[in-house]
């Protein structure tokens, strides 16, 4: 395994950073657990939740697993470096979501409990804000700190004006501010490369793309169709039918490579400047021993600009739309 610093902090983490979304609402507590084990077996030592995920009546769940899995000692709370989110609201009253300091502060006391840890290591803010002045916001951040509560703060679906207003805001108040932001960030969704990455970039955060596969359509899902391996339906099969043909071009490369689409897929990201870690989320041991294989592809120039004719990205703007 290959680590990296968080951005422009002195923390280490794992090149791929394991998703937990799925634990419980498709990947049962004992399952979930032996993908967590396996992980570190293989040096992942990041992991992301949310305390939304679990959904519905079960929000919060996903945490929970994850502390019963802490729970279990020998080290694994240690090996770990836990990120997780606030935002989603986690019932009907007032103040039960977003981010005011009230929420912050009872939002980060919840997740303490289900993670059954003393401490967050990365806390981040699901979705901006915007009626929660960047002040409020960095004083209940600050309170947390100075507690021990928490170690760093990011930031996930922030425009890249909103980093730069929260960071000039931090540095203001001599505060470190965010240290990472997790964006949508994949091959056939690329939008990021137009600010967030060059704010990211400008103001030293790592970049964590979430979704690296979008949603199936970057692993194989032609070849799987063939097979009788995957049936696409809904918005995945509207997503397919608009760009097939450059799908079906991208499988055709990666088979000429031979590689699986979805290895080449998280090699590209990890080539990406700013990116940290994309965010792999398995529902089975096999998935998670796929994800591991795409640290093995080395993706060079040649394949890199194959990458670009098939599936087009940004330069920074406003370069991209403007002289």
């Amino acid at each position: 395994m290959e680590y990296t610093h968080l951005g422009r902090t002195g923390l280490s983490v794992s090149r791929l950073c394991l998703g937990t979304m799925n634990f419980g609402p498709l990947t049962e507590e004992p399952d979930a657990h032996r993908i967590m084990d396996t992980a570190h077996e293989h040096g992942i030592n990041f992991f992301d939740t949310a305390n939304v995920y679990g959904w519905g009546e079960n929000k919060g769940r996903t945490e929970e697993i994850i502390g019963n899995w802490f729970a279990q000692g020998g080290g694994r709370r240690e090996r770990t470096v836990i990120a997780t989110k606030l935002y989603g609201d986690m019932g009907e009253w007032p103040n039960e979501g977003r981010l005011s300091a009230l929420n912050i502060r009872r939002a980060c006391d919840a997740s303490l409990k289900r993670l059954q840890t003393d401490h967050i290591d990365l806390y981040q803010m699901h979705h901006i804000d915007r009626s929660a002045p960047w002040e409020e916001v960095w004083q209940a951040m600050e309170v947390l700190t100075a507690q021990g509560k928490i170690l760093y703060v990011g930031s996930s679906n922030f425009a890249g004006w909103q980093i730069a207003r929260a960071q000039e805001t931090a540095a203001a108040r001599h505060y470190l501010g965010l240290v990472s932001e997790q964006s949508l960030y994949n091959l056939m969704e690329r939008s990021v490369e137009l600010e967030v990455l060059p704010a990211a970039a400008h103001y030293g955060l790592g970049v964590i793309p979430w979704s690296p596969l979008h949603g199936g359509l970057l692993g194989g899902v032609l070849r799987k169709e063939r097979e009788g391996r995957r049936r696409t339906e809904g918005r995945a099969k509207e997503t397919l039918e608009q760009h097939r043909d450059r799908i079906e071009a991208y499988e055709d490369l990666c088979a000429e490579l031979g590689q699986e689409p979805g290895d080449v897929a998280l090699a590209w990201l990890l080539t990406r400047p700013a990116v940290t870690a994309p965010i792999v989320g398995p529902r089975t041991l096999d998935q998670l021993h796929a994800a591991l294989r795409a640290l093995q592809v080395d993706l060079d120039q040649k394949t890199l600009d194959r990458l670009d004719e098939i599936f087009p990205g940004h330069r920074t703007a406003p370069e991209d739309y403007a002289w």
